[in-house]
């Protein structure tokens, strides 16, 4: 039994981890990390992300990252590591952090009781995350939190989207969707990435996705269109359902209220990123 509103859990995770994934399209990453030799946008995001597992071989990243096609993670994995540290990285990547929303959301936002607010909500409900069964979460868990507010909120919005994440993974486990069939069905919502955008960064070829549209229409979750059957819609609502029932313990630890305030809080910092130009265009949508 749920003590929140519906999808309330939903709404604030869609409020919060955006801002998390500002980082893998700012060019403060990018720069910090070129300047550790890494100077390769995937193997960077791949760093990047990886980092709190340590010094991990490509296999263990396409199993938690889930979406990317083996053959690119494995072409920068491990090789990434003879040149720069997963150490060196984690400071990389939270001097990004701090440059992106320095830039993205102004001094005022970064110094405001808003900030610290939400940092202090987002950490709350992180307590009541679990480790078992969660890598990336657990991994990002066993890292310290930064003492300022910007940072320690980035902080707590990546264990909830961790959380949250390693949640979904099992949960298009048991909707019986590979990897690239769930990008697919994704996209086909109208609100997963652009084919041309997952083409482009998680290293599939068009035939592969064109296979994985085959596959889905012989299942009945695509029609001929390629748009969802009321079947491929269904499955896309389980998979979410699913995915809310074992991302529920922080929110509901956090209480109703609580989530009501991360979640307006965070639609402000989120709204103000976007306006400042953090993600590109065409990043979501059918096209």
């Amino acid at each position: 039994m749920t003590t929140l509103p519906p999808r309330a859990a939903r709404h604030c995770h869609h409020a919060v981890n955006p801002l998390h994934s500002t980082l893998y399209f700012s060019p403060d990453l990018h720069k910090e990390l070129a300047a550790e030799g890494v100077t390769d946008s995937s193997a960077a995001y791949f760093a990047a992300r990886s980092a709190p597992l340590g010094r991990v071989a490509a296999g263990t990243v396409t199993a938690t990252f889930s979406n990317f096609n083996h053959e690119l993670v494995a072409r920068h994995l491990p090789a990434v590591w003879d040149t720069v540290s997963p150490e060196t990285v984690l400071a990389a990547r939270l001097r990004a952090v701090d440059a992106t929303l320095r830039r993205l959301l102004g001094e005022e936002a970064i110094a405001s009781e808003a900030m610290a607010e939400a940092a202090g909500l987002a950490l709350r409900a992180a307590e009541a995350c679990t480790r078992h069964a969660r890598p990336l979460y657990s991994a990002q868990a066993d890292l310290p939190v930064p003492q300022e507010p910007h940072l320690a909120y980035w902080h707590g919005a990546t264990l909830l989207r961790e959380h949250r994440g390693d949640g979904h993974l099992a949960a298009l486990l048991l909707a019986g969707l590979d990897p690239l069939e769930a990008l697919v069905s994704h996209t086909a919502t109208g609100r997963g990435m652009t084919p041309r955008f997952a083409l482009a960064t998680r290293g599939w070829r068009r035939t592969d996705w064109d296979a994985a549209v085959e596959r889905l229409r012989g299942r009945g979750v695509l029609d001929a269109d390629g748009e969802l059957t009321e079947a491929g819609a269904a499955l896309r609502a389980e998979v979410e359902e699913h995915t809310d029932r074992m991302d529920a313990a922080p929110y509901e630890h956090l209480g109703a209220v609580g989530v009501e305030r991360l979640t307006e809080l965070g639609r402000g910092f989120l709204e103000a990123a976007v306006m400042a130009g953090a993600f590109p265009e065409g990043l979501v949508g059918k096209g």
